[in-house]
């Protein structure tokens, strides 16, 4: 019987490795750009054309390489930032696995051009699907010049699975921002189809994150600092108002390398516990310092996960500074927020050499359930309250019960508000639990949608309005401004990157023009007008609608209740989540 295990061809065995690096145009995009700080790059461009399927280029004005490195810079496991085994575990450059080059190129069309600073000529390199083609010298400029075309020509397989443009074209923005937000001393440049995206100067983290997020976000950021003996934190975080329900500007960073976390993320949720609404996460942007033998980063093949020794402190620093920081700065009272003395003591010792002691972190009691406005009548005891929640969650999953209780027009009905918000309301023999709110979304959805077909009216503004966009919603305005004048916006560009707003749709107040703007830039880009539509008339009901603690007084209770008769009182929202449910009042015997 003849052999049949046989060592797999080198430009096979490339395009599998290439599977683990090369994922879409980003992957690309962060190899390159952390290569290009890695040669000690002072300025950095990155152009691409069509969100680098077609062409990823990126160039750098560091130390270059020689005509034998150039070549051997492409062959796998080859690279100048490890020697030996113990150098794993205290990695201080961004790429050091060997293998991005040698996967980039076997799934591409690969040029470099090279010169190191002392050299009077530079090498041209091409390699086409891992193959070598020819190494000429060349005419350039000190640095390095890598061109990378044609992703996956020669795997269609693996192209066909890429996303449209916009979408890739997200996800490269993210990896373009992730590594410029790390490195502020140093120029970035992204260019997209010959249009300029960003153009980062060199300057402080502050002006770094206003240069990439927009100059509306520099008000809202809180400075976060700390020093202690083995680790350093600084950065900012933003004012429970600039907190969103998506998690997108929530930025970690260890030793300038971007990392995810979702332990450490509850640890600056839970420090901005009681100061933000349900569903709504804070924006931070956060780094951390420390010694590069107490991190693993090569646990994950795209390396954004880190793991930490001591991770638990690491926790307990971030939760105890943004606290501090968040009382300094009158965003919530400043009692109990300074550090408990046993963490002090912890902190300032090696943690490998701490006693293990349990660490006590400061806590402020809030009832979040209580309303001054509440009317004696309405106070409910709240063991029952929870008995109606535990009860609602058991029968949740039950045939949905039909409600018709408006049959007369006798709307003699009884209604008390509970302590969270919700309310209860008796007819006849039948009990319900509300979610005004949800109510009112729904019923703002149904009657209120403007549309193409029907849209608002328009009123014009006494004083004009100015926003300040940041690139990335700048490149969002160009691709909606052509639906804006027949929903009822009167918008022009006043200069660089600033938009006038001479009026808005009927319904609009001007305080809520800015934030509804902003959520119209949320999403890069539509792929269909429908798309865009659909979204508008989502924002637009958010923005009409209130929340059940926007209704105190009974009477307003009592007309939402009566409008919503009228709809028929659908027990769901669209997106299937309930308005009401029935109070299954039977039960409460084998409670007593």
């Amino acid at each position: 019987m003849s052999d049949i295990i046989q060592l797999l061809p080198d430009h096979v065995a490339n395009q599998i490795a290439a599977g683990e690096v090369v994922q879409r145009p980003a992957s690309i995009v962060k190899e390159l750009l952390e290569n290009a700080i890695d040669a000690e790059a002072t300025k950095i461009e990155l152009i691409l054309r069509d969100a680098g399927k077609n062409l990823i280029q990126v160039v750098d004005d560091g130390k270059g390489m020689s005509e034998t490195d150039a070549r051997m810079a492409f062959e796998r496991h080859a690279t100048s930032k490890i020697r030996g085994t113990e150098d794993i575990f205290k990695i201080i450059t961004k790429g050091f696995r060997g293998e991005a080059l040698a996967s980039i190129a076997a799934v591409s069309q690969v040029e470099l051009r090279t010169k190191q600073k002392a050299a009077a000529i530079g090498t041209n390199i091409y390699i086409e699907g891992g193959v070598f083609q020819f190494q000429d010298p060349v005419q350039t400029a000190e640095g390095s010049n890598f061109l990378v075309k044609n992703l996956f020509y020669n795997v269609p397989a693996r192209r066909k699975f890429l996303k449209n443009n916009n979408v890739e074209f997200r996800h490269v923005i993210d990896e373009f921002q992730r590594v410029a937000l790390a490195h502020e001393g140093l120029e970035f440049s992204l260019f997209h189809d010959d249009e300029a995206v960003f153009r980062l100067r060199k300057g402080s983290l502050m002006q770094r994150i206003v240069d990439v997020f927009g100059r509306k976000l520099q008000p809202q950021l809180i400075p976060i600092k700390e020093d202690i003996i083995w680790c350093k934190l600084q950065g900012f975080v933003a004012k429970p108002e600039g907190a969103k329900k998506t998690r997108g500007e929530q930025f970690l960073f260890v030793n300038g390398r971007y990392f995810k976390s979702a332990y450490f993320n509850k640890a600056v949720q839970e420090a901005f516990d009681g100061l933000l609404m349900p569903g709504y996460v804070p924006t931070f942007f956060l780094y951390l310092d420390l010694d590069p033998g107490k991190i693993d980063v090569n646990i994950h093949p795209q390396k954004t996960e880190v793991k930490f020794e001591d991770e638990h402190l690491i926790f307990a620093l971030l939760r105890s500074t943004i606290k501090r920081s968040l009382g300094i700065y009158n965003v919530a009272p400043s009692l109990d927020f300074e550090r408990d003395p046993e963490l002090d003591s912890m902190m300032n010792t090696s943690p490998s050499k701490s006693n293990g002691g349990v660490l006590r972190m400061p806590e402020i009691i809030v009832d979040k359930d209580y309303n001054p406005f509440l009317e004696e009548r309405e106070v409910f005891n709240q063991g029952e309250i929870q008995n109606l929640t535990e009860m609602y969650h058991t029968n949740i999953t039950a045939e949905p019960s039909k409600i018709n209780l408006f049959e007369d027009e006798d709307f003699d009905e009884d209604l008390m508000r509970l302590p969270n918000g919700y309310w209860l309301f008796n007819k006849g023999d039948r009990t319900l639990m509300l979610d005004l709110g949800r109510m009112h979304r729904l019923m703002v959805s149904e009657n209120s949608k403007p549309t193409k077909r029907s849209a608002p009216g328009s009123h014009a503004l006494l004083f004009s309005l100015e926003y300040h966009m940041n690139e990335i919603e700048n490149t969002k305005y160009k691709s909606i401004k052509k639906y804006l004048p027949e929903l009822g916006f009167e918008i022009s560009v006043a200069h660089e990157s600033v938009l006038r707003i001479d009026a808005v749709p009927e319904g609009l107040k001007e305080t809520q023009v800015m934030k509804f703007l902003e959520n119209l830039f949320e999403i890069l880009e539509y792929k269909t007008e429908e798309e865009f539509m659909q979204f508008y008339q989502n924002q637009w009901g958010k923005l009409q609608s209130k929340s059940r603690f926007d209704f105190i007084y009974k009477k307003d209770a009592e007309q939402l209740i009566k409008d919503f008769t009228a709809l028929g009182f659908p027990e769901f929202l669209p997106n299937g989540k309930r308005c009401f449910f029935e109070v299954p009042f039977n039960d409460f015997k084998n409670k007593f």
